[in-house]
């Protein structure tokens, strides 16, 4: 019985480096072949299988959100948006999408007041915007797809018609009791309530009216939402509702093709998607953090998170002040992108002592719920996706007919005329989602962490523990991380418990109140990553155990002749 004890210690002491690197949960997914990488096992799967039936990237990416749509109904929809960056292999060349709606022409800050609201609601028709995640796919599928774009909603048609066992994660979301109140007030959520209560863990759920939204999209393409019979119903909720939505609103959206906005940390450039979402502020951080010498501290360190703590606060300060739709509101995102800029407000970070002080700006929004999902081919065409439908069920309003919940990112505009990020009709509203990318020579890697706030600050903790201390893409995804999505001033950080003890000390004796959770807790957001080596050819893949998914390598036909 003493045996297996000194054999371990023998083998610690044989090996110190896989003694020290190998404490993460999971290991990194490994393929020659392509790799799609979700929050919940059977959309990697789907993905998977449509690499190996010869699918790209794109194609595999819109099968995997599709099926999502049914297995994860509370994060992400066809009511909602849409968001991703596609690195082409043969050119090199990183493009943004951006598939986010806009409010609808009828909807201003006085039909809001008129409603009775002093500020935007968040659960009311008047929180609904264009949903943009249908259109989304189209394009993609039109710039970057190879399989016929029927072909990709089999899987989640299935999923929808015969049902699935709903996983561990994602069950404790569909059970909390703010969320069984907001489907209970709408009749049309009956189907996200079998017998009138959310699907136990396990249970085998099935929602046969989103499967017939999603045959109707599948044969008729985008037209079938933004024109069609699912249009209608839309249109009639929303007028039941007392909603300005119209279908010149729904018929005349567009997404539209975007420049990513960048910066360089440590020789990697890292890569996001322009306002009106958050990403300039992991970039901003990124900048604030260069200014020090994070790669020679330990990453568990009070040191090293006191840096990055106060560069998320001044990079929020600026995203609250400034973020909005930069086709309405003037965005000086240059300016705040600068390194100049940088240097500047670096100089406010006091390496002893947080700040505390309070954060001009609008308040932002304090959580959402959101599904991100990669994916990169055998040729090395790589898919950073997000999609959501902003909180728990989004607005909570169902449409009737078709099983699925319009979001409620409307709820992010605010009513203060003098804001950049102020409502007015056909204005896209500040956006939480966000996919991000980041290269450096032969490595190219697409990834993204969920949660509302936390997903800019996650995004650039991502990215250090990969650019300073030398992780994998699995080990920087389960890495403790610190958020404070939930204070946009103070000193109050939510911090993982798997932190050193004197981590925590020290963050206290600096000023900072730490408010512990979970070690691998919700309010830091699940994330996926895959990642392509353009020397190597070798593709791999990691994905956070905060959430049910999994990174899923491609498998080719064996027994093919």
């Amino acid at each position: 019985m003493r045996i297996a004890p000194l054999l371990f210690l023998t083998l610690v002491m044989l090996e110190p480096d896989f003694a020290q690197q190998r404490w993460h949960a999971r290991s990194v997914v490994y393929s020659t072949g392509g790799i799609v990488a979700t929050s919940q096992t059977l959309a990697s799967a789907a993905g998977a299988q449509v690499l190996a039936r010869g699918g790209s990237a794109a194609d595999a990416a819109i099968a995997a959100n599709i099926v999502m749509t049914v297995v994860e109904p509370m994060s992400n929809g066809i009511g909602g948006d849409l968001f991703a960056i596609v690195r082409d292999a043969k050119t090199g060349q990183i493009q943004g999408l951006n598939a986010s709606g806009p409010a609808p022409a009828g909807l201003t800050i006085k039909a809001v007041k008129d409603a009775g609201f002093d500020e935007m609601p968040q659960y009311s028709i008047h929180s609904v915007t264009v949903p943009g995640c249908v259109r989304g796919w189209a394009d993609l599928h039109a710039k970057y797809g190879k399989l016929p774009w029927a072909e990709l909603f089999a899987p989640a048609i299935h999923y929808a018609e015969q049902g699935f066992p709903v996983t561990e994660l994602i069950a404790a979301q569909w059970n909390g009791s703010a969320t069984f109140k907001k489907l209970a007030a709408d009749p049309d959520s009956a189907p996200l309530l079998p017998g009138g209560k959310p699907p136990a863990l396990g249970q085998v759920y099935r929602n046969p009216e989103l499967a017939g939204a999603l045959r109707l999209i599948a044969k008729e393409g985008p037209s079938a939402f933004y024109n069609g019979t699912i249009a209608k119903a839309i249109l009639a909720k929303s007028a039941k509702l007392k909603g300005t939505l119209s279908a010149e609103d729904l018929s005349s959206f567009q997404a539209e093709w975007v420049q990513t906005i960048s910066t360089t940390y440590r020789g990697w450039t890292v890569h996001e998607i322009p306002p009106n979402s958050q990403g300039l502020a992991a970039l901003s951080m990124l900048n604030l953090m260069e200014l020090h010498d994070l790669g020679s501290l330990d990453s568990l360190s009070d040191e090293a998170l006191h840096i990055q703590i106060e560069a998320q606060k001044l990079a929020y300060a600026d995203l609250a002040r400034y973020v909005a739709d930069p086709r309405v509101s003037k965005v000086p995102v240059a300016g705040l992108l600068s390194k100049d800029y940088a240097k500047k407000r670096g100089a406010l970070i006091n390496l002893k002592r947080a700040n505390c002080a309070p954060v001009e700006g609008e308040p932002l929004p304090s959580e959402g719920d959101t599904i991100y999902l990669s994916a990169v081919d055998a040729d090395g065409n790589l898919v950073s996706l997000i999609q959501s439908i902003y909180q728990g069920f989004g607005s909570g309003i169902a449409v009737p007919g078709y099983g699925f919940h319009l979001h409620n990112r409307g709820g992010l505009f605010t009513l203060d005329e003098k804001h950049p990020n102020a409502l007015a009709p056909n204005k896209r509203p500040f956006h939480t989602i966000i996919p991000a990318f980041m290269e450096k020579g032969e490595r190219h890697i697409a990834f993204g962490i969920m949660g509302g706030l936390n997903q800019a600050q996650a995004h650039a903790q991502f990215v250090s523990r990969i650019a300073d201390h030398g992780m994998n893409v699995q080990q920087a995804l389960e890495a403790p991380r610190f958020t404070r999505q939930k204070f946009t001033s103070g000193c109050e950080v939510h911090l993982e418990n798997r932190f050193p003890a004197p981590t925590v000390t020290g963050l206290v004796e600096r000023g900072h109140i730490i408010r512990p959770v979970g070690p691998f807790s919700l309010d830091m957001g699940g994330g996926q990553a895959v990642e392509f080596n353009s020397a190597t050819k070798v593709k791999s893949g990691g994905s956070s155990p905060r959430k049910d998914g999994a990174a899923v390598p491609e498998a080719p036909n064996y027994w093919k002749p």
